[in-house]
Order: C-alpha cells, then structure tokens, then sequence
C-alpha cells in the first residue's frame, strides 16, 4: 500500500507491478490483482476506469468515497462533489426498502485540452 499511496493519482495494476519491480520488489501481477480486489472490497481503495477500459486505483481519503469524472483522452481524472448522487442513492434505497446500500457512479467525456485538439 505503500507504493501506492507514492504514486500521484489513479494507477492501474501493471503500473504498480512495474513501479514494485523498479524497486527490487519480487511480488507476481496476479499478487498485484488479488491485493487491490481485496484492498477495494474492503472500501480502502477509488477505483476508476482509464481510457482504455482499464481499472485505475487509488487509496481511498480518510474522509471517505470520492466521485470522478474522467478524460476519455487523456485519463485525466477531476474529483466531483457527489452530494446529489448521495442523497438520489440514499433516496432510492429507501423507497425500494434497502438498507446499506452501495453504489459506484463513473462519469467519463472528454477535458477542455483533449476537446480543443479534436
């Protein structure tokens, strides 16, 4: 985990296995994969998807869940303030009669650089 919490925004598996081997760790990327499939399940990691459909990483703030809205270009990758999403999801749960509930909202398009180059 902490090499990842190194890292400057989302990664994706590859990226740490390589950035592990760089530093003389001998860790196998199936390793790599179970650990951050339990490090998400666990609520300890944002999970986004990068612009090759990948899932980038990232170590979950203190503070909780983040929303992102992601560059399908460039990956570049803006946090969202999700009050809205919160209170929809919140709503929703309880008129269904669910309690607890989960949810992952991604929401991609295209920055201002990447559309200017279109």
């Amino acid at each position: 985990m902490n090499t990842l919490r190194q890292r400057t925004g989302f990664t994706s598996a590859q990226e740490l296995h390589e950035a592990l081997k760089a530093d003389g760790v001998t860790i196998g990327l199936s390793t790599v994969y179970r650990t951050f499939r339990a490090l998400d399940r666990s609520g300890r990691l944002d999970v986004v998807r990068g612009k090759r459909g990948e899932r980038l990483y990232r170590p979950r703030p203190a503070d909780g869940h983040r929303h992102h809205l992601v560059c399908r270009d460039c990956g570049l990758t803006t946090e969202v303030e999700a009050g809205v999403i919160a209170r929809w999801a919140e709503n929703v749960a309880g008129v269904m009669g669910f309690a607890e509930v989960e949810y992952t909202v991604e929401l991609t398009g295209v920055c201002d650089r990447c559309a200017a180059r279109r």
